[in-house]
């Protein structure tokens, strides 16, 4: 029987009512479910384009028994070799790449005579407490651009050799300079386990106003990329030499002032580090970041991490030994106090425009000359105030060293009464001579970020 007959049969003729009741199914329910479902489907398109957010807080939350941790970050930009909505585990290393590593290079094992040193008390292992979160802490997506602009290449201030598998580049985002450190496609799993992890480490470390920030992570797609602010006059060692140097462009002067408020501003952002229990060692000239403004901003923050995250010990490097304490040296101990000695040498560096500190003795005569109680010469610039500030940051035994708040403190003081004197060395500095005297190993790198 048809749906015709059966409405003919079942209700009057002329009964309009019946029929819509007979034929119920075919001109109501589907009609009203196919408007539900093209209404959801808007309201849904509408909420990706203009709230994302709401849309990820929609989505089922991964189970907390799970061991990944996955960085997210924003859109790689168009052109970059993309591999589509690709995440990184951090806690498996070769779970994102199947490439070997690259060859690294090996620096000249140094030998240190052992001597014989003062007694001190016993000292237990620096054991850093800080613990990061689970997430680091992202910026809200529709507040992210789909591109990089005007992306150029940031070579280095000065041709030094690098064996960094991190490319710099320049670029706009959201109408301001940043610096998009990005990962060569030659880097291995570990190495971009180890890239996505220390991005990871500086977005839980927190905002402070004397370490560069960090603005976004590219970790969706191929290439991985971090994104830093930029700061523009690059690091403290290659600004220092171009105060040397006259009619520069930009204008670089460094006065009295200016070094006592630089050097605040370093001991403020280490002072941070030490309140979480974090040991620097890496305090030098060329781990400090210099804005458009003159700020400075404490770097050289991946020894930090590697300590902390991977347990790695203390870094055999011949161009670090000049500014490391006699305890590091010896591979004792080491405290907060080691950073104060490297901060006196940094202090030194500033003073003197960008001298190697103990320029006149070895990397092997120079735990000798520690021993014999002799100190960093004073600079041409330096004041009797200043330089006693790094003669006490640089005692032989670390209990005789003052405390970062004590040197802040004697900072602070000294901003007031300095000099606006704009400070002067003779010549320009010569590369070469700069490394032998610095102590630097035949592979050396100078990538500042």
């Amino acid at each position: 029987m048809s749906s015709l007959s059966e409405a003919d049969y079942r209700c009057k003729h002329g009964d309009t009512i019946c029929e819509i009741r007979v034929y119920e199914q075919e001109v109501i329910v589907v009609p009203i479910l196919l408007l539900a479902s093209f209404l959801v489907t808007l309201v849904f398109i509408l909420l990706l384009r203009f709230c994302p957010e709401k849309v990820d807080r929609m989505r089922p939350k991964a189970s907390k028994s799970t061991t990944r941790r996955v960085l997210h970050g924003i859109d790689a930009p168009p052109g970059l070799n993309v591999l589509e909505h690709e995440s990184i585990a951090l806690d498996m290393p070769s779970s994102y790449s199947t490439f070997q590593p690259p060859n690294t290079y090996s620096s000249k094992a140094l030998s240190v005579s052992t001597l014989s040193l003062p007694p001190n008390p016993p000292k237990q292992p620096f054991k850093p407490s800080f613990t990061p979160i689970v997430q680091p802490r992202e910026l809200p997506r529709q507040r992210l651009p789909e591109s990089f602009n005007l992306v150029t290449p940031l070579p280095a201030a000065f041709s030094l050799h690098s064996d960094s598998s991190v490319s710099l580049y320049r670029a706009r985002m959201e109408n301001r300079n940043v610096v998009l450190r990005v990962l060569n496609d030659s880097a291995g799993a570990t190495e971009r386990h180890s890239f996505l992890g220390f991005a990871s480490f500086l977005a839980q470390l927190g905002p402070h106003p004397f370490l560069p920030e960090l603005l976004g992570v590219v970790s969706l797609r191929a290439p991985l990329v971090t994104v830093m602010e930029e700061m523009e006059n690059r690091d403290l060692l290659s600004f220092l030499w171009r105060c040397r140097q006259e009619h520069v462009d930009p204008p670089c002067e460094m006065t009295e002032r200016r070094m006592y408020t630089m050097a605040t501003q370093v001991a403020s952002a280490l002072e941070f580090l030490h309140g979480k229990d974090l040991l620097h060692g890496n305090i030098r000239a060329r781990s400090v970041l210099v804005s458009k403004g003159f700020t400075a901003k404490l770097w050289g923050l991946h020894g930090v991490y590697t300590r902390k995250n991977q347990g790695a010990t203390w870094k055999e490097d011949l161009s670090m030994k000049k500014w490391q304490a006699p305890e590091v040296l010896t591979k004792r101990p080491v405290s907060q106090s080691s950073d104060v000695w490297s901060f006196g040498v940094l202090l030194y560096e500033m003073a003197s425009l960008g001298e190697a500190p103990f320029a006149e003795i070895s990397v092997n005569e120079l735990l000798q000359f520690h021993q014999r109680g002799k100190s960093l010469k004073k600079p041409t610039n330096c004041s009797n105030s200043l330089y006693s500030i790094i003669k006490g940051c640089c005692h032989w035994k670390d209990q005789d060293r003052p405390s970062l708040a004590e040197v802040s403190r004697k900072l602070l003081s000294g901003e007031k009464s300095a000099s606006d004197k704009v400070l002067k060395a003779s010549g320009t500095v010569n590369i070469e001579q700069y490394l032998q005297e610095a102590g630097y190993g035949e592979a050396n790198s100078y990538t500042v970020f």
